[in-house]
């Protein structure tokens, strides 16, 4: 990849006529989709140790006509692809250079019961504000100004895969953040942030803008 470009942004637009084709009935079915897009770079040892795949993607619904899916990658996906339709541009190293940004992102929001151990979905919007102002800064490298962010969708996402029923949280959230540790911020943007990014989870849309 050119030292110029960051990454790769991508649209992915499906008819009703393409969604049926590809029998996308849940998050996994779209998962499967999203990543057939793409060539495989990762060995399956890497995969088992969690490596990131170089792909977060966002499903933005849509309409009775069409479906659409954000996408942002380290590589091109394939740009005729047998169903839908697939528009590509690249994202320059200067975009990150900014100090300030309008967000929106949906995430998989939980917690750790104390009981099972197991993750279970957080469904109160203060706890998930909480969750996320905290993870922001100590995390993911931003401030979030807790004065305009907005939290909607707040719900489960449920598919089964491999004979299991997989639940994740899910909710959206929208503001204004603010870098505080760049090297941390290029991490979330390119890889996502948050769990269950395989799953449409974790991908940052971002606008640039003036504190001014």
């Amino acid at each position: 990849m050119s030292e110029d470009i960051l990454a790769y942004a991508s649209v992915l637009r499906l008819s009703r006529a393409d969604l049926n084709a590809l029998k996308i009935k849940d998050a996994y079915g779209l998962h499967r989709v999203v990543y057939g897009l793409f060539e495989e770079t990762r060995s399956e040892a890497e995969k088992q140790a969690s490596i990131p795949s170089g792909i977060v993607y966002a499903d933005k619904g849509g309409d009775f006509h069409c479906r659409q899916v954000l996408m942002l990658s380290d590589r091109r996906p394939h740009q005729t692809p047998q169903f839908g339709a697939v528009k590509t541009k690249p994202v320059p190293g200067s975009f990150l250079d900014q100090p300030c940004y309008a967000f929106e992102v949906t995430l998989n929001p939980g917690k750790r019961d104390k009981q099972t151990g197991k993750i279970v979905p957080m469904r109160r919007r203060e706890e998930v504000v909480d969750w996320f102002l905290a993870r922001a800064e100590k995390s993911w490298g931003f401030r979030v100004n807790p004065e305009n962010l907005q939290t909607e969708k707040i719900g489960v996402q449920v598919f089964a895969k491999g004979g299991r029923t997989i639940t994740h949280g899910s909710a959206t959230l929208k503001g204004e953040l603010h870098v505080i540790d760049p090297v941390r911020f290029r991490r979330s943007f390119l890889q996502g942030i948050g769990r269950g990014r395989a799953f449409g989870f974790g991908l940052l849309q971002i606008v640039p803008f003036s504190e001014n």
